[in-house]
């Protein structure tokens, strides 16, 4: 059992959970909680260790048995310890580290979402989840918006980061995907013409804009 607050998994995952530098140097991130951690399982993405504390559910001893057949890292954590660490406020009694793996693009684009400059790391998270769920293949970050890997999106994303492919790239990156794969830019505006009313079946790029100032 891990009891001390000095241990280097803990001090790791004390790190990631802060700066996005600390998430990009140690090329890796957090996941906390059974559901978060059950997904990144079955996604079958690559895992660093799992810490968890004596509190799980049954369902969480369960996934830790599981992870364990697979030889993920799995130890114990004093309750206390944990508790401090967690980024919620509250323990969820485990939380995994994970690679930042990149899932590749599909071989052919036709639905991909640009959330540009968005700052709040939860509205993030909501957007790639619901992009997941309206079946766009991609989510391209530009500059200026927030860590997608942040610890609050990644619990907004509700497992979407481990299924929707998330690109960092300049905006003449995008470009260039978006003009290979012949794709059809759409900016998501107050002012502009209904969603219901828009012909959206062709392949399309859909530009989200940040939550002061649009895009």
């Amino acid at each position: 059992m891990i009891t001390s607050s000095q241990n280097p998994k803990l001090k790791l995952a004390r790190a990631l959970l802060g700066r996005p530098k600390e998430r990009r140097e140690a090329g890796a991130f957090v996941a906390e909680g059974v559901r978060l951690v059950e997904e990144a399982a079955a996604s079958g993405w690559p895992f660093r260790f799992v810490l968890h504390s004596h509190g799980l559910s049954e369902r969480g001893e369960a996934l830790i048995e599981k992870l364990k057949t697979k030889n993920v890292d799995c130890e114990t954590v004093d309750e206390r310890l944990l508790q401090a660490l967690s980024d919620t406020g509250y323990t969820q009694w485990i939380l995994a580290v994970l690679e930042a793996f990149q899932l590749p693009l599909p071989p052919a684009l036709d639905f991909v979402l640009i959330p540009d400059q968005i700052r709040d790391p939860g509205n993030l998270g909501t957007l790639l989840r619901t992009a997941a769920a309206a079946g766009v293949q991609a989510a391209m970050i530009p500059p200026e918006t927030t860590d997608a890997f942040a610890p609050k999106a990644v619990r907004a994303g509700m497992g979407a980061h481990f299924r929707l492919p998330i690109l960092s790239l300049t905006w003449e990156e995008i470009g260039q995907v978006s003009k290979s794969a012949n794709l059809r830019i759409w900016l998501a505006d107050m002012e502009g013409r209904s969603c219901w009313e828009a012909d959206l079946r062709s392949p399309l790029a859909l530009i989200v804009g940040g939550e002061a100032e649009g895009a």
